[in-house]
C-alpha cells in the first residue's frame, strides 16, 4: 500500500510540474475555444434574427407590388438593401421593386435597384437577371452602348440563351440587321444546348419565338 502510495504521489508531483509548465497556456486555449463557441453561436442568432426581419419586410414588399404602389416599394426595398443586405431578401427586394417601377413609368429608380441588384444580389442567379433586367429597361430608353455592357460578361449556361436573345434585339433597335441574326442564331444555339434537360424541352415556344426573331431580319435557314 506505501509503494502504491508513493507511485500516486510521484504522479500527482508530475502533474504539478506538467501544470505550472503549460497551465496557462491550456487555461488559454480552453478560453478561446469557449469564447469561439460563444460567437458562433451568436452569429447564427444574428443571422437568423436578421433572416427573419428582412423576411418581414419583404412580404411588405409583396404586398406593395400587389398593390402597384410604387413609392411604397421604392421605400421598403432600400430598406432592406441599407440594413438587410447580407441576406438573399435584398436582392429579391431590388428585383421586385424595379419590376413594379418599370410598370409605374419611372425607368430611373428601376434602374438604380436593378444595378445594385447586378452587383450585390448574394445568388448568382439574381444578379444574372439583374443584368439582364436592367439591360433591357436601358434598351428601352435607348441607352444601346450601355444595355450591351451589361450583357458583355458571360453569363451561366441557364441565362446564356436570353442574354444572346437581348443582344440580338438590341441590334436589331439599331438597324444592324446582320448582327442581329448572328445573336439570335447563337441564342439558338445556346438553347439546343440547354435543350437536353426535359424541363427545357417543354419550353419548345421559346425556341420558335427565337427563329421568328430571326427569320424577320431575313436570315432563315
Amino acid at each position: 500500500m506505501a509503494t502504491y502510495d508513493l507511485e500516486e504521489q510521484e504522479q500527482l508531483d508530475e502533474l504539478k510540474t506538467w501544470w505550472k509548465m503549460h497551465g496557462n497556456l491550456v487555461t488559454a486555449c480552453v478560453v478561446v475555444l469557449a469564447l469561439a463557441v460563444v460567437a458562433w453561436q451568436g452569429w447564427n442568432w444574428w443571422q437568423r434574427q436578421q433572416a427573419v426581419q428582412a423576411s418581414a419586410l419583404f412580404s411588405g414588399l409583396q404586398t406593395a407590388a400587389m398593390q402597384r404602389d410604387a413609392k411604397r416599394a421604392r421605400e421598403l426595398a432600400g430598406e432592406l438593401i441599407d440594413k438587410y443586405s447580407a441576406t438573399s431578401y435584398a436582392g429579391m427586394g431590388a428585383l421586385l421593386a424595379a419590376r413594379v417601377q418599370v410598370d409605374a413609368g419611372d425607368a430611373k429608380n428601376a434602374r438604380v435597384q436593378l444595378a445594385w441588384a447586378a452587383e450585390n444580389a448574394k445568388d448568382n442567379g439574381l444578379r444574372e437577371l439583374a443584368r439582364l433586367r436592367l439591360a433591357t429597361v436601358m434598351l428601352d430608353e435607348k441607352a444601346y452602348d450601355e444595355a450591351m455592357k451589361q450583357l458583355a460578361a458571360e453569363p451561366v449556361a441557364s441565362f446564356a440563351p436570353r442574354f444572346a436573345e437581348l443582344r440580338g434585339d438590341i441590334f436589331a433597335a439599331q438597324g444592324k440587321n446582320a448582327e442581329a441574326a448572328n445573336a439570335y442564331e447563337t441564342a439558338l444555339a445556346k438553347f439546343e444546348v440547354l435543350a437536353k434537360d426535359d424541363e427545357t424541352r417543354q419550353r419548345a415556344g421559346y425556341k420558335e419565338v427565337l427563329q421568328a426573331k430571326r427569320d424577320s431580319l431575313g436570315a432563315a435557314k
